[in-house]
């Protein structure tokens, strides 16, 4: 591993961290639409495949150790255990994924780009963040899928955040 690599990763995994401090979007419902999942998207599209996972394994391993970097200030493996933890847990697989399919589209356009991100940000991390819902709180994957709906209108916002910054970056840094 390379020093360039071990700042991308601590990068981004700050990054997310920073994120959390974004004052959360209430919903009404005793949960909040937070920045932090920008950070995920960010990670995957911008370090690549590797280095994004990395980057949300090491920001797991922060919150696991009890430093309080999710959204609210929330940290230990009390944080890592509710029933939306299962969001948070899916982010290094999401930031990897997100990272491989852009990886194989070096040419892709905004669109192309946000796609990819939309998948890896909102499908994969909703499906796993649904599964962990419907199992942790013994309810129907409907009823899961029905509450977590609330969450995809500030999802696909940080899409089009995420893809507008990644389509400038890489134009302006071909190389990065």
């Amino acid at each position: 591993m390379t020093t360039k690599d071990i700042v991308y990763i601590a990068l981004f995994a700050a990054l997310t961290a920073a994120l959390g401090i974004v004052p959360p979007i209430p919903t009404g419902f005793g949960i909040n639409i937070t920045a932090q999942s920008l950070g995920v998207m960010l990670a995957g599209s911008l370090a690549g495949a590797r280095r994004g996972g990395l980057a949300m394994m090491l920001f797991l391993a922060l919150i696991a150790i009890g430093l309080p970097l999710l959204a609210g200030g929330r940290g230990g493996m009390a944080a890592l255990v509710g029933p939306w933890s299962g969001y948070v847990l899916a982010w290094p697989l999401c930031a990897f994924l997100i990272g491989a399919l852009l990886a194989r589209r070096k040419d892709a356009n905004v669109w192309l780009i946000g796609a990819i991100i939309a998948f890896g940000g909102i499908v994969v991390m909703h499906a796993f963040g649904i599964v962990w819902y419907a199992i942790f709180s013994e309810i129907p994957l409907g009823v899961a899928f029905v509450n977590n709906s609330i969450f995809i209108p500030g999802d696909l916002v940080k899409v089009v955040i995420a893809a507008l910054l990644t389509n400038g970056l890489r134009r302006a840094y071909p190389n990065l």
